[in-house]
């Protein structure tokens, strides 16, 4: 854990927070924080600072916070991936956030098995405990907007355009003519297929829409091996402008401390296929 993310529920004035849970655990037993030391603190979907420890107690630890510096840099790349193995995905999303992208959209695709979108992690609380844990492993406190869309050409033909928004949307593929290396440094949607790559029909239609094949290489790559092949390209922080989140934030109290991990468009719920 390096960075202390709040809650709106740890809030107990306009500059105190008490921590409890495995945060304050930490804080213990790891960190063995005392009285005046300071810590790493960032607000969930907001500012960073430093929280300095004014007691620790048996029911948490309490900081006098003072919030002051923006959050890192987002990725310049979204990314539209097809729905991994479910033991895969707690480790794609701990490293979506860890690199701090803006968006990603989990998508349905031929070689994509159904039954994964039961998967329990798709469940908010999940989706929030993943991205956490990226989020106290990179010092940030902004988390990716999670989107899920359960129909592949629905969301090709009426979906990507859009998000895309004139940003170039790239497909990988093993057998393209250039090399993600080679595209322009410029902000983009990428698109990674599931364990085999996109059947011929998907990459057909992906190109027809929008999308161009570009290469990682020429190794067979497994999919997470593939996303952070791709995430490595294009580091945050090198002067590129970023993308911004997309959709409506999951709600972790109040507004002004909402932490985006969830939109999903039209859907009511995560697991309700869009139409």
């Amino acid at each position: 854990m390096n960075i202390v993310l709040l809650q709106p529920h740890d809030w107990i004035a306009a500059d105190l927070a008490v921590v409890r849970d495995q945060r304050a655990l930490h804080i213990r037993m790891v960190l063995k924080a005392q009285v005046g030391d300071s810590l790493r603190v960032g607000l969930l979907g907001g500012l960073c600072g430093q929280g300095v420890i004014e007691a620790v107690e048996p029911e948490g630890v309490r900081l006098r916070v003072a919030l002051a510096e923006p959050p890192p840099p987002r990725h310049r790349f979204d990314i539209v991936l097809a729905l991994p193995r479910p033991k895969m995905l707690r480790r794609i999303l701990r490293q979506c956030a860890e690199f701090g992208i803006a968006n990603l959209h989990l998508i349905h695709s031929a070689r994509v098995e159904k039954s994964y979108w039961q998967s329990p992690l798709l469940q908010p609380a999940a989706l929030e405990e993943a991205l956490l844990a990226g989020l106290e492993r990179s010092r940030d406190t902004l988390a990716p907007r999670v989107h899920l869309h359960r129909r592949f050409r629905p969301f090709v033909e009426d979906q990507l355009p859009g998000i895309c928004a004139g940003r170039p949307c790239w497909l990988a593929h093993m057998e393209a003519p250039m090399a993600l290396a080679a595209a322009p440094p410029l902000p983009a949607v990428v698109m990674i297929g599931p364990e085999g790559g996109f059947v011929p029909f998907e990459i057909q239609l992906a190109e027809f829409v929008i999308a161009r094949r570009v290469s990682l290489g020429a190794r067979t790559l497994s999919v997470d091996t593939a996303l952070i092949t791709v995430l490595a390209q294009a580091l945050p922080g090198a002067g590129v402008p970023a993308p911004q989140r997309q959709g409506d934030p999951l709600q972790l109290g109040r507004p002004v401390h909402a932490a985006g991990v969830l939109a999903q468009g039209a859907c009511p719920s995560p697991m309700t296929p869009l139409p």
